[in-house]
């Protein structure tokens, strides 16, 4: 007889439960240990720090672009300022992103952190249109720099300001796994890289040469872009659920190393900062409902313990005389889901 055991559970839980008269595995008294109200609390706090360092940081940089006349500092500036208002939609994302499940969004709320991505993607771009006008205009005019001495200042504080936010919001956003922190991270590091373009800039007009300031605003312009392009293609693959094959191989090692597993077949997706694993586990047809449901649960166990990326691992269990079909295959596939 055929049947297709399902386990859907966040790495977080522990299974206990029973079979009824239908062959369906049904999942009770879940207990939760994974510490997501600290993940949220510890991005929610990196946010804020951040975006009152960057403030500050941003508008003293812009009150010595105002001095100097450096559209490189300016640039600067504003690129600082401009991560101000990424914090905002990052920590936005993360609001939205806690809502539970609902009749439409069935999978809860989880990508509106890679939504707010695009976002952060959308204002480097937009950081760097600006800064390539800017430096198009004071090339062209021939326009002249003072007080370089401030100018360079300025320059340095605004390197010192982003490294340190860039490093912190980086180190949370990788211990979280949030692509979307971790984008404003590297905006954060962006913004440091550009502060050096500036000060080379302000450098090479204290030794008389008055285009290089410019100049180095359209090296910062470019390195923009190249930014932009790095985090928007992140972003994209996250939400065309995009996933590293090496996570994949290592699933699917582990799961055909379980006794009675005669093959695997393992697909992944994400949804926010949540990486959820569907693994197929062809078994001999003679095994029992019981014998599969304890397979399974092995399966999964196996998984979460080397695919530390992983929250959410499903499992399906079926004879190796025909392929699993899952859930989104058939309407009337016997089988539970959980942990969703």
């Amino acid at each position: 007889m055929h049947s297709c055991i399902v386990l859907g559970m966040p790495p977080d839980q522990v299974v206990t439960g029973t079979l009824d008269a239908s062959r369906n595995v049904r999942v009770s008294e879940p207990q939760t240990g994974h510490d997501e109200v600290g993940h949220r609390r510890a991005a929610n706090r990196a946010l804020a720090l951040s975006a009152l360092g960057l403030g500050a940081t941003g508008v003293l940089e812009l009150a010595l672009a105002v001095i100097t006349h450096s559209v490189g500092l300016l640039s600067d500036a504003l690129h600082n300022l401009s991560d101000v208002s990424t914090s905002a939609l990052v920590f936005f994302g993360f609001r939205i992103s806690k809502r539970p499940a609902s009749a439409r969004f069935t999978y809860g709320y989880e990508r509106a952190e890679d939504l707010a991505g695009l976002g952060v993607a959308l204002v480097i771009w937009a950081s760097a249109v600006f800064a390539g006008v800017e430096s198009y205009h004071k090339f062209a005019h021939h326009g002249g720099t003072t007080h370089i001495g401030w100018g360079m200042a300025g320059a340095v504080i605004g390197m010192a300001g982003n490294q340190i936010v860039a490093r912190y919001k980086g180190a949370v956003g990788r211990r979280i796994q949030s692509a979307t922190l971790v984008a404003d991270a590297r905006h954060s590091w962006l913004d440091a890289i550009s502060s050096l373009g500036a000060l080379v800039g302000l450098v090479f007009v204290a030794f008389g040469y008055s285009l290089g300031d410019p100049i180095a605003g359209f090296a910062i312009t470019l390195f923009i872009g190249h930014v932009g392009y790095e985090v928007t293609s992140d972003i994209v693959k996250h939400l065309m659920d995009g996933v590293d094959p090496e996570v994949l191989r290592r699933a699917e090692e582990v799961a055909s190393d379980v006794p009675g597993v005669l093959a695997v077949d393992i697909r992944g997706r994400w949804t926010g900062r949540s990486l959820r694993l569907e693994v197929v586990s062809q078994v001999e047809p003679t095994m029992t409902v019981a014998a599969s449901e304890k397979l399974a649960l092995q399966v999964r166990s196996r998984v979460l313990a080397s695919v530390e990326e992983a929250r959410v691992v499903e499992v399906w269990v079926q004879p190796s005389v025909e392929p699993c079909l899952r859930p989104n295959d058939r309407s009337d596939t016997e089988s539970v889901h959980d942990g969703r």
